[in-house]
């Protein structure tokens, strides 16, 4: 919360008009392209990071390909994790989220402006709705994130079980799926301090649809971890 308060403080001047501008965003999705839409998201989010004491370590950009369908698949550590991956991709995307955060103010207009997807994680027939929606989308040139551990962590870098249901939209569109390591991107809101912390973004190589036809969706989520268990390992020790 302090970091936040920082945040909005250091760009008081903007606050008013970025929300106005969001709001407005949010409220007429159809009226902006893909495009327009995250300029203005990663514009807010930079500015925010200035004023917030965050500064995003990005590697590995050569590893989003450069034709669009094709899915993030991260670690998931905390509130501030889409805005960190925001700050870190050149490339628009949306997301699939759990429909515990449609409501929190500014991401609820986050996610608006990305036309991303709630998920009700109790409803299965909901879910195959959203898994089938995604792989339509990809398959016609959208780019997607979602989290295969289904909620955050809460031990820092520590990564949970990746659930293999979280592929099934990847594997329907046959498309890239690009795994991505977040290191410390709970500090920033998942803490209670206002000192200058460092978010670490990995884009790891893609996996292509060649590569993983064969496997379960388990088996994909299992090497999908492992790499980025990997890459965390060596970035924290």
């Amino acid at each position: 919360m302090k970091r936040i308060l920082m945040m909005v403080f250091r760009n008081i001047i903007l606050v008013p008009f970025m929300w106005i501008k969001l709001c407005y965003h949010a409220s007429h999705v159809d009226k902006y392209s893909e495009a327009e839409h995250y300029k203005m998201l990663q514009f807010i989010t930079r500015r925010a990071n200035k004023g917030g004491n965050v500064k995003i370590d990005v590697h590995g950009i050569e590893n989003i390909p450069k034709e669009n369908g094709f899915m993030f698949f991260p670690n998931h550590q905390g509130m501030y994790d889409v805005l960190a991956i925001v700050d870190a991709c050149p490339t628009p995307f949306s997301v699939v989220a759990k429909k515990e955060v449609a409501n929190i103010q500014f991401l609820k207009q986050v996610f608006a402006c990305m036309k991303a997807y709630m998920l009700d994680r109790d409803d299965i027939r909901q879910g195959m709705q959203v898994i089938l929606s995604v792989a339509n989308e990809v398959k016609n040139g959208r780019n997607y994130l979602i989290f295969p551990e289904g909620t955050r962590s809460r031990n820092g870098n520590e990564v949970q079980e990746f659930k293999g249901g979280s592929f099934k939209a990847a594997t329907r569109a046959k498309c890239p799926i690009v795994p991505v390591a977040l290191i410390d991107s709970f500090k920033p809101f998942d803490t209670n301090t206002i000192s200058q912390v460092t978010v670490q973004v990995h884009f790891l190589e893609p996996i292509l649809y060649e590569e993983y036809q064969n496997m379960k969706t388990t088996e994909i989520a299992e090497i999908v971890k492992k790499r980025i268990e990997k890459v965390i390992h060596e970035c924290t020790v």
